[in-house]
């Protein structure tokens, strides 16, 4: 497939010499004016890439904040359609910050895997982080996805062995997130130790760039990240931003001043 805005995010944060800050939102949480603010700040706000939850009812992978923050968004109203016109003025004022939509297989499959492809793409999409869908199903969207020029980002977890690693890597493209631990999202913190170990038994097998994601909280666990990985990612903490504001313009304010505070220590980290 054709080089996309994840690629070149990727590319360039190598010669500058730093990991990616990865941000994660749900998207119409709690209202879709809110999170567009909040979606249209985080890229001054220090954010290379933007992960953007579909809300669903039934997140199995998630921890409180965020099945908490998608029951917010479904009660305001938010659909996949909604979500992709969300993306598309998003899109009217930046046209380079790679979005990657995250979530579950289902409303897509309601939507239509064609339909949604199309739609996404034209709405300016760059990757699919699709949690319940494994390399087993990759003719499901997998497939479909990469022939659009769609990135589709794979999960691996501390419990990937060598046996199961090559057909998680096998069409992932864009970048490969790592579950720094066992267990639903914001569930802990990562011990950094732990994960260079892994990092370097998948690098072993794939030069593709290695995101790492869940538990982390503040600006010194996300640079203690960035000296290890390719990027952090940080959700829980700046969705729990979102749910315990008492306004939309604290939401707004609260969510974008936490996620500058973490590019911070993201951007103090210098790579060789």
């Amino acid at each position: 497939m054709s080089e996309t805005r994840i690629d070149r995010r990727f590319a360039a944060l190598k010669e500058e010499g730093r990991a990616a800050f990865v941000t994660f939102v749900m998207a119409g949480d709690p209202d879709l004016e809110t999170s567009l603010d909040i979606i249209k700040g985080l890229p001054g706000a220090g954010a290379d890439i933007i992960e953007v939850g579909m809300p669903f009812t039934d997140p199995m992978a998630d921890g409180p904040a965020i099945q908490q923050a998608g029951l917010r968004a479904l009660a305001a109203g938010t659909t996949l359609t909604r979500t992709l016109d969300l993306i598309r003025t998003f899109r009217e004022g930046d046209n380079d910050t790679p979005i990657v939509l995250m979530g579950y297989y289902n409303p897509i499959y309601a939507y239509g895997v064609e339909r949604f492809l199309k739609d996404g793409k034209a709405a300016g999409i760059d990757g699919l982080i699709i949690v319940d869908l494994p390399s087993e199903e990759d003719e499901e969207l997998c497939l479909p996805a990469l022939e659009a020029g769609v990135n589709f980002i794979r999960l691996t977890t501390p419990t990937t062995d060598e046996k199961r690693l090559p057909a998680v890597l096998k069409n992932t493209s864009g970048f490969l997130y790592y579950v720094s631990i066992a267990g639903t999202t914001g569930a802990a913190a990562p011990e950094p130790a732990d994960v260079a170990k892994s990092l370097e038994r998948i690098r072993a097998a794939t030069d593709m760039p290695i995101a790492v994601g869940f538990g982390i909280r503040t600006p010194e666990q996300a640079a203690a990240i960035a000296e290890i990985a390719d990027g952090a990612v940080v959700g829980s903490a700046l969705v729990e931003r979102v749910g315990n504001a008492s306004s939309r313009q604290e939401a707004v304010r609260s969510t974008l001043a936490l996620a500058s505070d973490l590019s911070a220590g993201i951007r103090s980290v210098t790579k060789k």
